[in-house]
């Protein structure tokens, strides 16, 4: 037997100035928030100075806030961002102040508790819950907002809101749905679980990571703020020239799309080079979780194609303070090009938010399947088809705008094309539950919950693909009805589903299963009445964004109305189980589904290196065996001695 020596070496450390974390130690949320008020005070009172009032209306393209309201917003992100901490990095490496281990662990939040959820901290799993609350509540608020509309729309002829006030909500509303879908499974599962399941210690870059998030909480005040001076009235999209015409409450809008835009660039290069170079010894692409396909997908669609969007705001800006005219056609700019920058992101964004949601069904069906991936590479095709076909079919939204009119039917060939990879995903979802007996729980319940919703989404989007059918669809609620099928009934709901499957691993509880249930079932049966009659109301002829009215189609409005209610009463249900749960639930084991991928083979609540020893990867993530010894009816009776049946 030959024996080893195991020899010990301390790597270099930087010289320690003061305790660990230094002026880190004192920055936290609050520190950031009172930092971005002042600044914005500060900015917006020197503008004044310099542009008075008249003088704006005179010098500038607006009238006369939209400088002062640039000003402040500038020094809304700047002051914010300085007294969260995210420029301390950067200050030390010029000041030749490197990091030492002991700040490093400082930064990722080491015995701090839960106060660490306050700070700019880099550990990855705390960016992951950090995601996951401030996607809730973006949603919540977007979700507040379509309630106020359904109000207005379901008062026949009674004038809830003034039709400016009504018009700010419809754009505030579609905007903010749009990040908080974006964000809702990207976010804390890309954050959490991806760096787990390639078998890594953290992310790539940590304090990329950490101000990844911090620069979407810093996007979300504007949107707010942006209310209470004039809002956006124009939808989310914000056509020029109307774009042009608003009021402040466009610089907003546009200040919140130029920061989110960068915090999706850093979190899309974090993850795509996590994933490239630090998946666990063995993990080869063949043996890579669908998760980290369809994470680094969407990582992908999002690095090429929210620079395009952010690009016509900041061009959009421009016009407005400082009378360039990319958009002016009087001065030799084009309305076009607005129009064809936003839908260059506009359509590959429904794939970011819809890749992420069936990745995460495709992980957590197998588990409750224990059947192997029906198709494991067809599912692999179908996410890069859809990331190659994705940037080809944006001018599908602009078949009625006058537009390149010969480009329509290559168009619509093209956006007809991208059904067959989406279906792929679609075939591997139905393959993988063919003649198997699933473990009845919530996260499976999800999977059908979105297969149901996709088809009608896909099926409604091929009339609308079509350009003889669009032309009289256009404008009108059978569009609206088709969209939130697509992001809410296939996102939302698989983001819901994702949440109940990887909630013990991220809380370290059980979530309550009858009550989620409940708030989930509730939620869809909400959703089915809402749009259901959405595209009654569109085949009649409703026009979107319509303060008021014909009696015809009074009934199918009072509907949805109906039915809009109904799916905030269950997602309030299921909040409450999220927060009853994360609070005094049941404590969950490392691996309560007995899941095969190495997110659920370390500790649970997971330690600060994620891994004691780096994992190595022997065979293929969903080596499941039919019949397989676990059998889900033999899990499901495990489970519910440990937490118990739904009902």
């Amino acid at each position: 037997m030959s024996t080893a020596t195991i020899y010990q070496v301390e790597v270099p450390q930087p010289k320690q100035h003061g305790k660990p974390g230094g002026i880190m130690r004192h920055l936290n949320f609050f520190t950031g928030l009172i930092g971005g008020v002042v600044l914005a005070l500060v900015f917006g009172f020197l503008m004044n100075i310099q542009f008075p009032a008249g003088a704006q209306t005179a010098n500038f393209a607006n009238a006369a806030a939209g400088p002062t309201f640039w000003a402040m917003m500038v020094g809304w992100v700047i002051g914010f961002m300085g007294g969260m901490g995210a420029f301390v990095g950067p200050i030390r490496w010029l000041l030749g102040r490197d990091l030492t281990h002991d700040d490093a662990e400082f930064m990722a939040g080491k015995d701090q508790g839960k106060f660490r959820y306050w700070r700019f901290t880099t550990d990855h799993k705390v960016v992951g819950i950090q995601y996951l609350i401030v996607a809730m509540i973006i949603l919540g608020f977007g979700g507040l907002l379509a309630m106020l509309i359904r109000t207005e729309l379901g008062a026949t002829w009674m004038e809830v809101f003034n039709p400016d006030f009504y018009n700010s909500l419809v754009g505030t509303h579609g905007i903010a749905m749009v990040i908080a879908m974006i964000v809702i499974v990207s976010g804390p599962v890309g954050n959490f679980i991806v760096p787990l399941m390639c078998g890594a210690r953290d992310m790539a870059f940590p304090r990329l990571n950490a101000l990844s998030i911090w620069l979407l909480v810093c996007a979300v005040p504007p949107l707010i703020l942006s209310l209470l001076v004039g809002g956006i009235r124009d939808g989310w999209s914000v056509y020029q020239p109307l774009n042009a015409q608003a009021g402040p409450g466009m610089i907003g809008y546009q200040t919140t799309i130029i920061v989110f835009a960068v915090s999706t660039a850093l979190a899309s290069v974090n993850i795509m080079t996590t994933i490239l170079t630090m998946r666990a010894k063995g993990m080869t692409w063949s043996r890579t979780p669908i998760l980290i396909y369809g994470s680094f997908a969407a990582a992908a669609m999002g690095l090429y194609a929210f620079p395009f969007y952010m690009y016509s705001q900041i061009l959009s800006m421009t016009d407005r303070l400082i009378n360039t005219s990319f958009f002016d056609p009087i001065e030799g700019g084009s309305v076009w090009l607005y129009e064809n920058l936003f839908w260059l992101l506009g359509h590959p964004e429904v794939y970011v938010i819809l890749i992420p949601s069936m990745a995460v069904l495709m992980e957590l069906i197998p588990v409750f399947m224990r059947k192997p991936l029906f198709s494991y590479y067809m599912a692999i095709a179908g996410i890069v088809g859809v990331v190659g076909l994705s940037g080809l079919v944006w001018a599908h939204h602009m078949y009625m705008t006058g537009w390149a009119p010969q480009a329509n039917y290559p168009f619509m060939l093209s956006t007809e094309m991208i059904s067959i990879p989406v279906g792929f995903l679609v075939l591997v979802v139905i393959g993988t539950m063919w003649r198997g007996t699933f473990w009845s729980r919530l996260p499976m319940m999800a999977v059908f919950a979105v297969i149901f919703n996709k088809m009608i989404g896909g099926v409604t989007g091929i009339y609308l693909s079509d350009v003889p059918a669009d032309q009289y669809f256009h404008g009108n609620m059978f569009v609206t009805a088709h969209f939130h099928y697509m992001l809410m009934g296939a996102g939302l709901f698989g983001a819901m589903g994702g949440i109940a499957y990887y909630f013990p691993k991220m809380t370290g509880r059980y979530l309550d299963e009858r009550t989620g249930s409940i708030g989930f079932w509730t939620a869809f049966a909400g959703f089915q009445i809402t749009f259901m009659s959405m595209f009654v109301a569109g085949l009649q002829g409703q026009p979107r964004r319509v303060l008021q009215f014909d009696s015809m189609f009074n009934i199918s409005n009072w509907i949805s109305t109906i039915g809009a209610y109904t799916i905030g009463i269950g997602m309030l249900i299921f909040l409450a189980a999220i927060i009853s749960s994360w609070r005094s639930g049941q404590v969950a084991s490392s691996n309560p589904w007995q899941a095969q991928t190495l997110d659920w083979q370390t500790a649970t609540p997971v330690p600060l290196d994620n891994f004691p020893v780096l994992p190595v990867v022997t065979k293929l993530p969903y080596d499941y065996g039919v019949p397989d010894p676990l059998a889900p009816k033999t899990l499901e009776k495990e489970y519910d001695e440990k937490v118990g049946a739904p009902s």
